[in-house]
């Protein structure tokens, strides 16, 4: 028995197509998120299958979640993006009592339960400047690939200091930092350091460890480092850590 979860996020489209007895993963993919995300989903989905050596009579369930999840007409079932990252998460990492999660237009903050349920969450969806969007405007502006900006910041001095709290502004307070002559990789250590500083904000006073790190900004070298600094704890990122949401919808629906 084959179960799916496809991850309609706010900047991919992410499937895992796992066994639902071993609970192994047989087959991952993302596609960028587009105009159709239900023909991309049924297209990555499809392709997988594909590789595998599968067809869809072989999937007993699929549940989407995620940003665009209402609008994938292949699933089964859907369900919210905090239940799946948390089921996905501690598949892996079965200690795990905070996540941090961190994607393209969103970040949340998840404190679980010894059990592995959710017992409170946090989320930024209202500041693209606390997202991977930040991460991806610097980049342009700086014209790099988003993977060199953590090489960048580890060159870094002196961090500039980012404080528009919207990304419009923030962007045009990076461009006049610039103009004024601060270094490309103060600026990245900066931008960095402001989208961490706005997860810190969400911590409060407490913080129950071990912390994980995912969504796609963990994949940014760098990340890993600011969120440390300034939670002042050991944070430990999965493998392949942008699948964790699709990952608890495969599990969700095996379960099922």
């Amino acid at each position: 028995m084959i179960a799916a979860g496809i991850d309609a996020g706010s900047r991919a489209i992410k499937v895992v197509l796992i066994d639902g007895e071993s609970v192994g993963v047989v087959a991952s993919g993302t596609l960028p998120q587009g105009v159709k995300n239900d023909d991309l989903a049924q297209e990555l989905f499809d392709r997988l299958l594909s590789d595998s050596g599968l067809t869809r009579q072989d999937v007993a369930r699929i549940v989407a979640t995620g940003y665009g999840r209402n609008g994938i007409s292949i699933a089964d079932a859907t369900i919210t993006e905090i239940t799946c990252h948390a089921r996905g998460v501690r598949h892996l990492l079965p200690d795990a009592r905070t996540i941090v999660e961190i994607g393209g237009q969103d970040s949340k903050l998840l404190r679980l339960n010894p059990d592995g349920t959710v017992y409170d969450f946090a989320m930024n969806d209202r500041c693209a400047a606390g997202t991977g969007r930040f991460l991806e405007v610097v980049a342009d502006r700086l014209e790099v690939d988003l993977h060199e900006l953590g090489e960048m910041a580890a060159r870094s001095k002196r961090p500039a200091a980012i404080s528009s709290m919207c990304i419009v502004f923030a962007e045009t307070e990076i461009i006049g930092l610039l103009a004024s002559g601060a270094a490309p990789e103060d600026v990245v250590a900066g931008v960095q350091r402001s989208i961490v500083t706005r997860i810190s904000s969400m911590v409060g006073r407490t913080l129950t460890p071990p912390v994980v790190f995912t969504g796609g900004v963990a994949l940014v070298s760098g990340m890993e480092r600011a969120l440390e600094s300034v939670l002042g704890e050991r944070v430990t990122i999965p493998p392949e850590p942008h699948l964790t949401g699709a990952l608890g919808a495969a599990l969700l629906a095996a379960r099922q």
